[in-house]
């Protein structure tokens, strides 16, 4: 059993060791390959007499040596993801106000542009014969219009940051439960198998903001070979413009999904008596929302039952 156990743990520190320490190495391989590169070509490793001269046992020093800064590097640029995601997101400093603010208003204005085209598609799509232009035009404004808040006060300056606070607000303004408050309650109500699809999703996220990093970082490579620029800026440009914003389109939907079926749960476990209709429920939400933030001492609403 012990075996088995060892076993197992061995193989989780394995697979979490690739996802950590794989892209580090493919840095620091880069790294010597601009220095080799620079140094001009591959007969430079045969020329390094120090390496030559080495014991087994220094050889092997030196190779945990690498091990452990490909792995600390690798953990530190992971560690990462999140100040990085926040500011593709657009919470930039207090000195960068203005450029937030030009912006957001120029997002927001673009999405207000957008909008009579928006109700001219909606209105061909849901004719009684709408054409495949209408079609193709009403699916393609309405992804635009997911990827955005509803209202131009809740706008950020960037497309990824847009994309999350939309997924945010829905719940608000479907079901009036404010995620900030409400989203560590409801996490540890749910299924295992939607907070293991939740993990993934946020991973795979985190995981196009660390090539993101990655990219930059190369940049540093640039004294030994300008090459180093473009690909390391190649690299940024894809992740940021291409793969976080479709990864975190992925992660919103997963949310909005995770409130849609399993934010009765929240009601039943709180003994809160659920809502009959989706008028009644917008207004409860906020009520509940509120008793999360503050508590309460009033005598209404009455408590239901015991806890499902």
């Amino acid at each position: 059993m012990l075996a088995g156990f060892w076993e197992a743990v061995g193989g989780k520190l394995a697979d979490r060791w690739a996802v950590v320490s794989v892209p580090a190495l493919i840095f620091w391989l880069s790294g010597l390959a601009a220095w080799i590169y620079h140094r001009g070509g591959l007969h430079t490793l045969r020329s390094q007499a120090w390496l030559k001269g080495l014991t087994s046992v220094e050889q092997i020093a030196v190779i945990v040596i690498a091990l452990i800064v490909v792995t600390v590097s690798g953990v530190v640029v992971e560690r990462a993801a999140t100040p990085v995601l926040r500011l593709l997101e657009g919470y930039w400093p207090q000195w960068i106000g203005p450029l937030r603010r030009r912006l957001t208003g120029w997002l927001a204005s673009r999405a207000d542009a957008e909008a009579p085209a928006w109700q001219e598609a909606y209105k061909g799509a849901r004719g009684a014969n709408p054409t495949a232009e209408d079609l193709a035009a009403y699916n393609r404004l309405e992804r635009h219009r997911r990827r955005r808040p509803t209202a131009a006060g809740y706008f950020l300056p960037t497309p990824i940051g847009n994309i999350l606070r939309a997924a945010e607000r829905r719940p608000i303004d479907k079901y009036g439960l404010d995620t900030t408050v409400v989203w560590p309650h409801l996490w540890l109500l749910l299924p295992e198998t939607t907070r293991s699809e939740l993990r993934a999703a946020r991973a795979s996220l985190d995981a196009a903001v660390v090539a993101a990093t990655w990219g930059i970082l190369l940049c540093v490579f640039a004294p030994f070979t300008w090459l180093a620029v473009p690909i390391g800026l190649a690299v940024v440009i894809i992740a940021v413009t291409v793969v976080t914003p479709a990864r975190a389109q992925v992660f919103g939907e997963l949310i909005e999904a995770a409130y849609d079926l399993h934010r009765t749960a929240l009601y039943q476990q709180l003994r809160w008596p659920l809502p009959a209709n989706p008028e009644e429920e917008h207004a409860a939400g906020q009520e509940l929302t509120a008793y999360l933030r503050r508590g309460s001492n009033k005598a209404i609403p009455t408590f239901t039952g015991s806890p499902a």
